[in-house]
């Protein structure tokens, strides 16, 4: 396999190198490197002859709401649950054509059917590139029947391992740092690109979520606009006070349902949990985002979400299906006051149960939960004590 001429370095924290290059049909590929890592300083040319991108997604309003619905028709063939040998995620083989051309430690590039973008706002003499893309936030914050616009912005996946089986909690604690500089770095970069307005990392794991690969990964979405959940934490923190989400964790830490405590985290039950398992994960310091937080935040985290993590899977003799979604301030609004967080759900109400969303929490959004939060604290507490401390 021939070598990358157009291959780019950089450095990162905690001895984390990043190579950025792009793939057969120009879409960007960029490999994290572990500190001290065996891989050598080259990466091969991904040589596949490749269809071209899919056209940009539309978005539909639903005037009743305001929500923005994104019509991704490309995504109905994704691949599901391949072999070892099919692993679109693994370094590509001679049999086995995937996504990544070289062996790699931690691997992030542009999904081949995202539902956003790839067209991004791209301003020409003050006018939107992209034909019917958003024009800002008052404009989709307006109500009409019939309003469409371009789902602009940035669909990226985050390969945690080159294993084909796993999940974030499976890795090792250098490997889940390299990860979080990815997650900053992307973070950073997404946020700075034409028309996004927030940025969502996230991890799904277990079929019972709807996981169509077992390969350990993630992904980040960057949206053209702000999401629903975080509108109406904007609207909370309006109706009560800017530091809301430092009253919340204070509350928290001072409760019983606290379940772990660093230097600088803490993960806890939240008061209303709407899901039988639900945690929650924030730093004590604000910080909008992970680009925001520093080298002694970030080293922090690596073991202590790890341990979180395992704790989850020890609740039970099988492993735990969970939506483990990192929450970030806007791009734009709420810098100030809206803290980042982990909000871990999972639909696993007891070894062999799961609750589904039927009427009243699906119609309507107005949830019964069968757990309360407190009790749901103490089983995970003492799952969390039953894993050894997170060392490597």
């Amino acid at each position: 396999m021939s070598e990358s001429p157009e291959l780019r370095t950089s450095e990162l924290g905690a001895g984390v190198v990043r190579r950025a290059t792009r793939l057969a049909d120009g879409r960007e590929l960029l490999y994290y490197d572990d500190p001290g890592t065996s891989l050598g300083s080259e990466r091969g040319v991904d040589a596949r002859t490749l269809d071209g991108r899919p056209e940009t997604a539309t978005m539909r309003q639903d005037v009743l709401t305001g929500d923005w619905i994104t019509f991704a028709t490309a995504r109905q063939n994704r691949v599901m649950m391949p072999s070892a040998d099919a692993d679109p995620l693994a370094p590509q083989t001679p049999s086995n054509p995937s996504e990544v051309p070289a062996q790699y430690d931690v691997a992030v590039f542009e999904n081949r059917s995202p539902a956003f973008g790839p067209a991004l706002i791209e301003a020409v003499g003050g006018v939107p590139a992209a034909r019917n893309a958003p024009r800002g936030l008052d404009d989709l914050a307006e109500l009409g029947v019939g309003r469409t616009r371009t789902s602009i912005g940035r669909c990226e996946v985050v390969c945690f391992s080159p294993d084909h089986e796993g999940s974030f909690g499976t890795q090792s604690v250098t490997r889940a740092r390299t990860v979080i500089e990815a997650w900053a770095d992307r973070t950073a970069a997404l946020s700075a690109l034409p028309g996004i307005q927030q940025v969502f990392p996230f991890e799904n794991r277990g079929e019972a979520i709807g996981v169509t690969l077992p390969h350990p990964h993630g992904q980040i979405y960057a949206y053209p606009y702000v999401t629903p959940r975080t509108q109406r934490l904007l609207d909370s923190i309006d109706r009560t006070a800017p530091d809301l989400m430092t009253r919340v964790l204070d509350s928290e830490r001072d409760s019983d349902r606290l379940v772990l405590q660093g230097e600088h985290w803490t993960a806890f039950v939240p008061f209303a949990a709407r899901w039988p398992l639900e945690v929650h994960l924030m730093p004590h310091r604000h910080a909008p985002d992970f680009a925001a937080l520093t080298n002694a935040e970030r080293d922090e985290l690596a073991p202590l979400y790890l341990r979180l993590l395992r704790g989850v899977d020890a609740l039970y003799p099988t492993p735990t299906a969970y939506i483990a979604g990192w929450h970030q301030a806007p791009v734009n609004t709420g810098r100030e006051t809206v803290r980042m967080r982990l909000e871990l759900t999972s639909p696993r109400r007891a070894e062999d149960k799961l609750k589904f969303l039927a009427g009243s929490e699906a119609a309507m959004g107005a949830w019964t939960a069968e757990i309360l939060p407190e009790v749901a604290a103490e089983r995970l507490r003492t799952a969390i004590e039953s894993v050894p401390e997170v060392t490597a």
